[in-house]
């Protein structure tokens, strides 16, 4: 038959095998990948990051729950976890500034502020006029300008974990009027007076490491000795690697530096005088300094 000449056609079915479970390793694989690049860009932002900003970073994984002194609390007064060291001097510089424009009588004070980075940290100088800016004429007691500006200071510097050095200086007329007080005495109790007030609007106790009075021995103008710019409060904020020198706050005394430093005041307060009369038997000053 006809129908009988077709070929038969065959249909083979062949059951196709899936791969071998592989567990999903690939996935661990990329994961660490992942986590490893991750990695990589947090170390080189870091390596670029300024000094204060590693140093926040390192607080916070060292006590997360904000504890300890060194990473504060961000409270003025309490200590936040910035310590800063020479290059970060300028950027304090700065910021000082910008907080002392906020301050009501900046314009009739700003000449008479000055800050200088050198190799002991910042040093911030209050340079007296010859009516007195920040201490009246013979007085250890700030006047409100000079309390004003000493609060101003101590918010910002409060929040460091730099430490801290104030200076007293006279002009070169001496105290005639009274025995036994004599400018070493005014220029200790007027950098203790300054330290006081400090204290009182930041400034931590253990921030503060000397407080010395030179009286005339280290003259901002040599070639006046009773030049009005002579008179002044000096800060130091030293470099947070630098070396603490020892010394005394309120009270007891310290020992005089190879310039001639002044111990540190015995007294709280001082007479109201005048900062002497002029040398070599010259006329007594009209108000004194």
């Amino acid at each position: 038959m006809a129908g009988e000449d077709k070929p038969k056609v065959i249909i083979k079915k062949k059951k196709g095998g899936h791969a071998a479970h592989h567990g999903g390793a690939w996935k661990v694989a990329y994961a660490d990948f992942v986590t490893a690049m991750m990695a990589l860009f947090i170390v080189l932002w870091l390596m670029n990051s300024s000094e204060s900003t590693k140093k926040a970073i390192a607080g916070y994984f060292n006590d997360p729950g904000g504890k300890k002194s060194d990473t504060g609390s961000g409270v003025a007064g309490s200590g936040e976890g910035v310590s800063l060291g020479v290059q970060d001097m300028d950027k304090l510089k700065e910021k000082l500034d910008q907080a002392m424009k906020e301050m009501p009588n900046f314009q009739k004070i700003k000449d008479q502020v000055e800050m200088t980075v050198t190799g002991e940290g910042l040093r911030i100088e209050l340079l007296e006029t010859e009516h007195g800016m920040f201490f009246e004429s013979g007085n250890s007691q700030p006047s409100d300008k000079g309390r004003e500006m000493l609060a101003k200071l101590a918010e910002e510097l409060g929040k460091l974990q730099n430490k801290v050095l104030l200076e007293g200086h006279t002009d070169a007329r001496p105290f005639t009027k009274t025995a036994g007080y004599s400018n070493w005495e005014l220029s200790s109790d007027r950098a203790n007076s300054a330290r006081r007030l400090m204290e009182q609007h930041g400034l931590r106790t253990e921030q503060i490491t000397q407080v010395r009075g030179f009286a005339a021995q280290k003259l901002r103008d040599a070639s006046d000795p009773e030049a009005a710019s002579n008179r002044r409060i000096s800060l130091i904020v030293q470099y947070h690697n630098s070396p603490q020198a020892g010394g005394s706050k309120s009270g007891a005394p310290a020992k005089p530096d190879s310039h001639g430093g002044a111990p540190a005041a015995h007294g709280e307060s001082s007479p109201p005088h005048g900062e002497a009369p002029a040398a070599h038997g010259q006329a007594p000053a009209a108000h004194g300094k």
